[in-house]
């Protein structure tokens, strides 16, 4: 009979998307081209650069050596780069969407009922984001600008290109089967995605506990593919870019980035949206719990950072050094300041910010803590990406023209699926629990 008691209580909320609001996300984006385009002409004339003269050759140890000299012109080789950064970063905090559900049904949670909307809208860059990935990749070949391992001959003895390190990798690292594994991975998220999404609508049209039934089993499914699929495509998209290096808690490493930043994304939704008058019955002990996830594995995040640098540094096997001589030092220390930014945003900040219950409680401290982890896990994958690519020839004005770009496209995305079905999934079992959810 629970069904029946909250339906009398709990009334449907359906988003409604303003001309207003669309106009701002659509500035966005043309901000974002305005600073792409300013970024792509200064980069053309190499305006600014005299900075970076001689730099790029320090720290070619890294078994790439004067990959920023061939391939595209800089402007270009930097534009495929920030694509794929800021590409991998979007679909990464798109599926934790799905991720974070599909962990709440299978836990029989309640709590996080009345969010649950949130979650899936946030998985609608998903599909999109699986095709820029493979039509980046694509354009990437041409000129061999993102991975080293493309280039021609480098697994071919006799080649003057060829790297027997790499050609060892040979198996593992060609591009059918690169492609095939990235559109495994999408296709995979994106089923799965689909299939949640599904059954949250049928049965908020038909109700009954079918189809919660239903969404446990493909949830279930769904997170054991994903433990496998989100470390090989951390391999695939982020590692396999330093082609030399390795490191066995890499896919951990991004996959705690990737979490924190989808659970700071949900969080960031939720306020808004409680902001502007829906989300009725969110209270502060729904918000209290996503502030303890947020403080929680910012600190888990930390913990993998931490055991993976704490290992090769004490270590101190060239082969395994050499990532962190890069960020911490190399380049003529271009990206010291940012290897340090990293932590203290990352960890520093949300950490002493939600230490105490009552901030977690509190819409401005969750507010400005989300954003500061969306920024700064979008540095945690740039500190991950550039140096390896760009060597010394990094930059940020088409980075940040580019992220506004994706982030205006994004939210164009989340709203229209948010605004397609209550935010109130009325039909859900649990949905009683997560009205009267107190911390």
């Amino acid at each position: 009979m629970a069904t029946l008691t909250h339906q009398e209580s709990v009334t449907a909320e359906y988003l409604q998307v303003s001309s207003n609001a669309r106009k701002r996300f659509i500035i966005i984006i043309v901000a974002g081209v305005i600073l792409l385009v300013i970024g792509l002409l200064l980069a053309a004339f190499h305006i600014g650069e005299a900075a970076h003269e001689g730099v790029a050759a320090h720290g070619a140890t890294a078994g790439h050596e004067g990959t920023a000299h061939h391939g595209s012109p800089i402007w270009i080789k930097r534009l495929l780069v920030s694509l794929w950064h800021n590409n991998v970063f979007f679909t990464g905090v798109s599926v934790v969407g799905t991720v974070f559900m599909a962990i709440q049904y299978v836990a029989y949670a309640g709590w996080s009922v009345l969010i649950k909307r949130i979650n899936e809208a946030m998985s609608a860059w998903v599909l999109p984001g699986g095709v820029l990935l493979v039509l980046i990749f694509g354009a990437s070949l041409i000129n061999n600008d993102i991975f080293h391992w493309t280039l021609p001959g480098i697994m071919t003895k006799g080649s003057p290109n060829y790297d027997h390190i790499i050609a060892g990798k040979a198996g593992f690292l060609s591009v059918p089967f690169y492609l095939i594994r990235t559109i495994s991975y999408i296709t995979i998220w994106v089923v799965f995605t689909n299939k949640l999404r599904a059954l949250s609508l049928a049965e908020d049209l038909n109700g009954g506990t079918e189809y919660f039934h239903k969404s446990i089993t493909a949830s279930a499914l769904f997170l054991v593919l994903f433990a496998v699929t989100s470390s090989m495509s951390a391999w695939d998209w982020v590692m396999s870019i330093d082609t030399h290096w390795f490191s066995t808690m890499f896919g951990w490493y991004v996959f705690a980035s990737w979490w924190v930043s989808g659970i700071a994304a949900t969080t960031l939704c939720v306020i808004i949206l409680k902001q502007m008058g829906y989300l009725s019955f969110v209270q502060a002990g729904h918000l209290h719990d996503l502030g303890k996830f947020m403080f929680g594995f910012s600190i888990f995040w930390t913990y993998v950072w931490f055991s993976q640098f704490m290992l090769i540094w004490y270590a101190n096997l060239p082969e395994e050094s050499v990532y962190f001589n890069q960020r911490l030092g190399g380049f003529n220390g271009q990206y010291t300041w940012l290897f340090f930014f990293n932590l203290l945003i990352n960890f520093a900040f949300p950490f002493l910010v939600l230490m105490t219950r009552d901030a977690k409680r509190q819409m401005i401290m969750l507010k400005i803590v989300s954003i500061a982890i969306l920024i700064g896990h979008w540095f945690d994958f740039y500190l991950m990406i550039m140096p390896a690519t760009m060597q010394a020839n990094n930059g940020f004005i088409i980075e940040f023209g580019v992220a506004l770009v994706f982030l205006g496209s994004f939210l164009l995305l989340l709203t229209k699926r948010l605004s397609q079905a209550s935010l109130v999934p009325l039909h859900h079992p649990f949905l009683d629990e997560s009205v009267h959810h107190t911390t």
